[in-house]
């Protein structure tokens, strides 16, 4: 990749002297979805994928970039002194809402950089390309200008710059699990309070397998934003009868015992994931300390119903893929995973069983949907680096 990059750049640009390559991971979500808004827990881990960066100074304040994945828009041109968020811009809009972000924090770049990417992640997919993107860009703008920021705070600069510069709003989850990842181990985040620790997800037998539905999903122009809005509104009618902050606060009883309090029941739906959903992935990472994978799977399981039926982020597609996993001998368990509404499952399958799944569902998806779903047995790596 590495190599493949540095060819690019050369073409482009003329030269590839002095170009420095980066790594920012993509992630998968084992358990936790839709809770990093609410002050729940996620568990996710950074993957083996994401996206590349070659990159090197200019004399001037120009922007240059090319992605080696939407090649057929060439290079798309800008400036330090423009960065502000345009349809134009599509792509770019990224990378500048992170620069932008630092500008905020009063860490502003010098001069332009010339930026070749490439990325091994599927476009639309749910494994956080976006997110990658910002972390990637974070770290070679610390590594390039010498900016005093820890990786925690470039998950944060990620987060506030899709929230303010892209209007996606998104929680830290994504950009925490890139920016903080450690090989074999998921990341069981706290993020009321960014309180985390590493829990070994070592599977002994057992493969986790990342299914792509290849149905396409944009968040920002998705119903993301939409159930955001309800959560908030189903945590303010909580508030006036409990003492909470969070709808991570609560616990199953103490919401039941209090759910009448919110006005809509649409909204009533979307709290109860949050705080069952919050519970499950507490309960997931203990099954996962004591050796249980089979509670681990079966807790997996019941979020996937959970996010179908009271958040509704799933779809036809995706319930197809559950389902028929679900009925393969050796699968532990497996769910939707990523913001929804498209994108990609997550499974964890005994070894024996990854070929017979992957024959299985993918003909029964086809069958049942005319699509073809890719499959990705996937490895846990390590966060963001400089080649």
């Amino acid at each position: 990749m590495k190599e493949t990059l540095l060819k690019k750049f050369e073409e482009l640009y003329g030269s590839a002297d002095g170009v420095s390559v980066y790594f920012a991971p993509g992630r998968v979500n084992m358990i936790g979805e839709h809770t990093d808004y609410n002050g729940g827990h996620v568990f996710p881990c950074a993957l083996t994928i994401g996206t590349f960066a070659a990159v090197k100074k200019r004399t001037d304040r120009k922007l240059r970039f090319f992605s080696m994945n939407l090649d057929r828009l060439g290079v798309i041109e800008s400036s330090l002194d423009d960065l502000t968020p345009s349809d134009a811009a599509g792509w770019t809009n990224y990378p500048k809402g992170v620069m932008w972000a630092f500008a905020e924090r009063g860490m502003k770049p010098d001069c332009g950089l010339d930026i070749v990417l490439n990325g091994n992640i599927p476009n639309g997919s749910g494994l956080s390309s976006s997110a990658s993107l910002e972390v990637l860009t974070g770290f070679y703008l610390r590594d390039l200008y010498g900016f005093d920021v820890t990786n925690v705070d470039l998950a944060l600069i990620g987060q506030y710059s899709e929230n303010n510069f892209n209007g996606m709003n998104c929680g830290i989850m994504d950009q925490f699990a890139s920016a903080m990842g450690k090989k074999d181990n998921a990341i069981f985040l706290d993020t009321a309070d960014l309180s985390y620790q590493y829990a070994p997800l070592v599977l002994d037998g057992a493969k986790i397998i990342v299914t792509n539905s290849n149905v396409k999903h944009s968040l920002v122009n998705s119903g993301y934003n939409t159930r955001r809005k309800e959560s908030e509104q189903a945590l303010a009618d909580l508030q006036k009868v409990v003492p909470i902050k969070t709808l991570g606060d609560l616990t199953e009883e103490e919401f039941e015992a209090n759910k009448s309090a919110i006005g809509d029941a649409v909204c009533a739906k979307r709290a109860k994931h949050a705080v069952y959903e919050n519970r499950r992935t507490i309960r997931a990472v203990e099954a996962l300390k004591n050796n249980d994978l089979k509670a681990f799977g079966e807790l997996m399981n019941a979020s996937h119903v959970s996010l179908r039926d009271d958040y509704e982020v799933s779809c036809d597609e995706i319930d197809v893929l559950v389902e028929e996993a679900r009925k393969v001998e050796g699968v532990i368990g497996s769910r939707i995973t990523g913001g929804g509404f498209g994108g990609c499952t997550v499974s964890i399958v005994k070894d024996e069983a990854v070929e017979a799944f992957k024959e299985k569902v993918g003909a029964a998806y086809s069958e049942r949907v005319g699509k073809n779903a890719d499959f990705y047995v996937v490895e846990i790596g390590d966060g963001p680096c400089k080649l």
